[in-house]
């Protein structure tokens, strides 16, 4: 064969190969992960106000077990149902968090591989085939008649990313990178009214601390002091104090700002029948033994004559509205996260170890009439019937002595309404408080009186 030849079929072989070449090379192609880049994960959801449910799910990978958290609104109310359907403050918190879903985008594509999701953590918690690390976080939004709005699972932080998680949506295999800016709290104080005693200290006029010890098995008492501070003339004053001697004014600011502020870290239901009776008049009050077995396990006990003591004393606080509030602290609560929010069982290692001693706190009012006494009533009520330009001086007297009256009775109504919806409010459960407020609280003689400065007494 010439070399003419030789190059013509060269040629021709070299045509055919780039053409099968072409007709058998794979095609471009843009798999749906990257076309949906960019898309929000819930397109149908746009109204935050829809929600009326949000459930977290966490993972505790020491002890293997999910561990749930739920806000929602029922039968008219906001509850959350994991810690006794406590009353809930979540109407504006969730609609800030359902912003914040709504908001979410698949910025990133990065794995459509099972295989990723532990390293990704954004494996189910509810998942029970799966081992115990990797475990995301599982956010769950619904509307009415339960309708779920969002479901998602929140992994691990993207490396380099900052502000991004991996996030997969549950029974999709699909992982991307998410830029996420939602407060997804499940934090119990952080659902809750803050202001626990609704109280302002500035209107708060007289303190007592009231310390003993009781005999649980006699039900005796020991009385070892009862501190009694006063407000006069805008200086407080205690009992018994000597010549010398004051209020430490820095200390008694720490009690009153601490009982403005005081809040609580978990709550425990009180039995339907004690709370009934604590919503009654206090003589219609009937206590059965298991409501004295429910007070005694948190440490709250009755005496012979009646009286509800506890064993770590009392607190009782005056306000110029005529609102008593009772403090009684009880039993220390031992553990941390859900054993202190909700009365979760914890093992007996975590409650010796536990270095937070939170409290047992049990509230209740009542209006004290005797702040407010009955002023003079007015000898008539001619004027009622006169116009004013008729008035004699009688007449006039008499009108201020009704408008002083009234003005009496308004204030005596209204601070026994506000007793009322504390004590409906209190009724229902037992609080935790942390063991910093008990401290500030359950103070002593002798760290409220003090020798006065020196400087003062020259």
């Amino acid at each position: 064969m010439n070399e003419n030849k030789k190059t013509v079929l060269f040629a021709g072989v070299a045509v055919a190969l780039v053409a099968l070449a072409l007709i058998f090379a794979p095609q471009r192609i843009t798999p749906d992960a990257f076309l949906e880049q960019g898309e929000p994960f819930f397109p149908e959801f746009t109204d935050p106000n829809e929600a009326i449910t949000l459930e977290v799910i966490d993972f505790d990978e020491a002890t293997g077990a999910a561990r749930p958290f739920k806000v929602t609104f029922e039968n008219g109310r906001w509850t959350i149902p994991s810690h006794h359907d406590y009353h809930a403050d979540g109407k504006d918190r969730l609609a800030r968090t359902a912003a914040g879903v709504i908001d979410i985008k698949k910025d990133d594509f990065r794995s459509d591989n099972v295989s990723d999701h532990e390293a990704c953590g954004v494996i189910d918690p509810l998942d029970e085939t799966a081992g115990l690390t990797g475990r995301g976080q599982r956010v769950t939004i619904k509307g009415g008649n339960q309708q779920v709005l969002a479901d998602f699972i929140i992994g691990l932080p993207v490396e380099n990313r900052e502000g991004f998680r991996f996030v997969r949506v549950p029974e999709q295999k699909r992982v991307y990178a998410v830029r996420m800016d939602i407060d997804i709290s499940t934090e119990f104080k952080d659902w809750i009214e803050a202001d626990l005693l609704q109280v302002d200290k500035n209107k708060i006029d007289r303190v007592e601390l009231r310390d003993y010890s009781i005999n649980e098995r006699t039900g005796s008492v020991q009385q070892r002091d009862d501190l009694m501070l006063n407000l006069k003339n805008g200086e407080w004053k205690a009992n018994k104090m000597k010549s010398g001697q004051q209020v430490d004014s820095a200390k008694m600011q720490t009690v009153l700002t601490t009982l403005d502020e005081l809040a609580i870290v978990g709550v425990r239901p009180k039995p339907e029948g004690l709370s009934a009776s604590l919503k009654k008049s206090s003589e219609d009050k009937a206590i059965s033994q298991s409501d004295v077995r429910s007070l005694r396990s948190k440490g709250f006990y009755f005496t012979r004559d009646g009286r509800l003591l506890s064993n770590e004393g009392e607190l009782q606080v005056n306000t110029k509205d005529g609102i008593s509030y009772t403090l009684r602290f009880g039993e220390v609560v031992y553990g941390s996260g859900l054993a202190v929010t909700a009365g979760v069982d914890v093992d007996s290692g975590e409650e010796q170890s536990s270095a937070a001693q939170n409290r047992y706190l049990f509230i209740t009012t009542e209006f004290d009439e005797t702040a407010f006494p009955e002023p003079k009533r007015p000898a008539g009520t001619d004027f009622l019937k006169k116009p004013d330009s008729l008035w004699t001086d009688e007449d006039r007297d008499n009108k201020a002595l009704q408008d002083t009256h009234d003005r009496w009775q308004r204030d005596v109504e209204n601070g026994r309404r506000i007793s009322e919806e504390l004590n409906a409010r209190f009724a229902d459960w037992y609080y935790v408080i942390s063991a910093d407020s008990f401290e500030k609280l359950r103070l002593k003689r002798q760290d409220l009186v003090v020798k006065k400065d020196e400087k003062e007494e020259d």
